[in-house]
């Protein structure tokens, strides 16, 4: 079973309350002499109600820190806390229950299923947890993002931005600790960019929800509390109360020094 986070392992938290933390989390994908190291020895702490982006060139670890965070995959040492619960032990029946009950994900390419209506696609995942289904609360969360006049519809019926707002409605209904959004924002037109990192931003703000999004893109970098750079599989710094025209400078420079912690 999974278990609160081991003090003697893991050191206790101080100031506001944990939502996520990572102690020395490593990942090595291949073997022998075509092992590449993803991530080396990562650690780092996120508080609860916080917008962090993660940010780095490709083959950076970026996509490998959320899904080792978000419990998608098994790191090969270290320790994964949610909300203080250590995800990195138990069966992967258990991690899937945990996953579903406290965390929420929002992907690059929506992931909604075609034969399901907006109302319907919202509330499955409640269904798959095996949770009371509260229609008139997905209704509430979606009128918020914009869709309380499309509940009928089938994704094939939305414009891609809408789709998006489907899935962070999705990401909301369940009331995770940790929401994940891997780039977001990849597939979106400019405008339909801005309206959804703003939802992500008023998830937040609004719902008291930590948001920890992968992205290339400096602009929406800039949405968050703060920024994460990944180098090489290691930390390379971290950027609070970002600009887009900070944040791109700071990219150009992640060469320059990898540091082992933030």
């Amino acid at each position: 079973m999974f278990r609160q986070a081991r003090q003697q392992t893991v050191p206790p938290a101080t100031g506001p309350r944990e939502a996520l933390r990572l102690v020395k989390v490593s990942k090595v994908y291949g073997t022998a002499g075509n092992a590449v190291t993803a991530l080396d020895d990562v650690t780092l702490s996120l508080p609860a109600g916080s917008f962090t982006a993660v940010m780095g060139p490709s083959g950076s670890g970026k996509s490998t820190l959320l899904q080792c965070a978000a419990g998608l995959d098994r790191p090969d040492r270290g320790i994964v806390v949610v909300d203080g619960t250590e995800m990195t032990g138990g069966s992967e029946a258990e991690l899937t229950r945990f996953r579903r009950r406290r965390v929420g994900f929002v992907f690059q390419q929506y992931n909604l299923l075609p034969t399901l209506t907006v109302l319907e696609n919202t509330t499955l995942p409640l269904k798959l947890a095996r949770q009371r289904v509260d229609r008139a609360r997905a209704r509430e969360i979606l009128a918020q993002v914009g869709l309380g006049d499309r509940l009928d519809h089938l994704p094939d019926e939305l414009s891609g931005g809408q789709r998006q707002r489907v899935a962070i409605a999705r990401a909301l209904v369940t009331q995770p600790s940790v929401i994940f959004a891997d780039e977001p924002t990849g597939a979106l037109d400019l405008r339909s960019a801005r309206d959804v990192l703003g939802l992500l931003r008023d998830a937040v703000r609004r719902h008291g929800r930590t948001v920890v999004m992968v992205t290339h893109d400096p602009v929406a970098a800039a949405y968050a509390d703060s920024v994460l750079f990944l180098a090489d599989g290691r930390l390379a710094g971290q950027l609070t109360a970002p600009t887009a025209e900070a944040v791109a400078e700071r990219l150009t420079h992640l060469g320059d020094a990898v540091l082992a912690e933030v």
